[in-house]
């Protein structure tokens, strides 16, 4: 099956810019980790949306910058609907003084590390991840 990455906007206007590099760009990440893509779904939206889904799917009452939910049996090819806020990227990129563009591309890099199985639900798992996002994000070429 054509490996396929997808972008869909929910209440925002926000359009991802250079839609094919990136696509290339996290499809090579997947390839390099020796996983199959059947097709990754990234759905950007607001703040208010994705909290609405935090709520319904995960029971947490909270903003999130984003939200993966793997669509795929154990060893298949990927599927994935990945939900990310613009709202909360805007505002942790301004926070950590870095460009919306770098940290968007950050948390896609993160959505694709999860569904490859990389965790950050304990302190050393978060540093091991922040590493991986950095490498991802070295290996971009646009």
């Amino acid at each position: 099956m054509e490996e396929q990455i997808f972008f869909f906007s929910e209440e925002t206007d926000f359009e991802l810019l250079n839609q094919e590099a990136v696509a290339a760009w996290l499809g090579g990440l997947i390839s390099a980790a020796g996983a199959e893509l059947e097709s990754i779904s990234y759905i950007f939206c607001s703040d208010d949306y994705l909290l609405e889904i935090n709520k319904e799917h995960l029971d947490h009452d909270y903003y999130t910058d984003i939200i993966t939910f793997p669509l795929h049996d154990e060893g298949a090819p990927i599927m994935s609907d990945i939900f990310v806020s613009v709202d909360r990227v805007a505002d942790n990129a301004e926070q950590l003084g870095i460009s919306f563009k770098d940290e968007l591309h950050r948390v896609m890099a993160h959505g694709i590390l999860h569904l490859l199985g990389h965790d950050d639900h304990d302190p050393e798992k978060v540093l091991l991840m922040r590493a991986a996002e950095e490498n991802a994000l070295s290996q971009r070429d646009f």
